[in-house]
């Protein structure tokens, strides 16, 4: 089908658009940065804000991954980050409920519960976090999630497009992924808030794509991440020092993640490739190529 792609010249992005490619789909492209790429039916180039250029990117689109977004907190003006965000969300939201498009997959974020880029220290009411957790957020980008995934219902109540919302924790492969690792590495205790989430961005483009084609209806928003944390220390030790006395519902055996990902699995038939916890050895078989996926090296 052809997919309408904004942001798409990010991280997640280019990804996302070369996996939806290597599975046969069509790809408009949108993004504040030229894209030259000629496997792309069109790219346009612009803000999102501009309902001129939203509408002429939605023209023929079946389906919409929306990407496009200030992707982090670090801003002079966290009122101007928070209107651009929601701003852009409701332009493309809404415009592919008015043009008929039956499905939207929209990156949100583990921020939306409000631990990740909270200016005071929190710890969750519970551990594993599901989607159905209070909602803490005291930050801007954070905030702009919740208002993401309100959006994305209202649409759904409003014109009837079937909406995926993916919280997303850090993601990241080769380079950037081995970073990540490494400071969480030598300082776990900086990694406290984010509750060591991360997601490989092979997983992350898959899921998306899951999300595309998956026989469901309805609006829903899904934790999408690896089932290890970030950590190589247990993940039972990172919550008593970095987390005492927050209740846990379930075994932390091992290096579990401390996000529940059931929901994902269950709506979307998705489970991650990509593991940190077992360097060197394969955990999955793709079953998309039949060929074994190796883990993730530690740094």
């Amino acid at each position: 089908m052809r997919v309408l792609v904004t942001g798409a010249a990010g991280h997640i992005g280019g990804h996302v658009i070369d996996d939806l490619l290597a599975h046969g789909h069509r790809i408009v492209a949108t993004d504040l940065v030229p894209l030259d790429d000629p496997r792309l039916d069109r790219v346009h180039t612009g803000d999102l804000s501009d309902p001129v250029l939203v509408r002429d990117a939605m023209a023929g689109a079946e389906a919409v991954v929306h990407l496009g977004a200030i992707p982090h907190p670090n801003s002079p003006d966290d009122s101007a980050l928070f209107a651009s965000n929601c701003l852009t969300a409701h332009r493309v939201l809404d415009e592919a409920g008015r043009t008929g498009v039956r499905r939207v997959v929209a990156a949100s974020s583990l921020a939306a519960v409000g631990l990740a880029w909270s200016p005071r220290p929190q710890s969750p009411r519970y551990v594993p976090v599901d989607e159905e957790h209070p909602t803490l957020v005291q930050d801007p980008y954070g905030l702009s999630k919740v208002v993401l995934e309100e959006t994305a219902r209202a649409t759904h109540r409003r014109h009837g497009t079937d909406i995926v919302c993916m919280r997303f924790p850090f993601t990241g492969t080769g380079e950037r992924l081995a970073a990540q690792l490494a400071a969480v590495r030598d300082d776990p205790g900086g990694h406290r808030m984010d509750l060591w989430g991360w997601l490989d961005t092979r997983d992350a483009a898959r899921a998306v794509r899951y999300a595309l084609t998956a026989e469901l209806t309805g609006c829903h928003v899904l934790n999408v991440a690896a089932d290890d944390t970030s950590s190589p220390v247990p993940t039972a030790q990172l919550l008593e020092e970095h987390h005492p006395g927050v209740p846990y519902f379930t075994e932390l055996t091992g290096h579990t993640s401390l996000f529940d990902t059931s929901a994902c699995a269950r709506l979307l038939g998705f489970a991650p490739k990509h593991s940190r916890s077992a360097p060197g050895t394969a955990d999955r078989t793709d079953e998309d190529t039949g060929e074994e996926v190796t883990a993730v090296r530690e740094v």
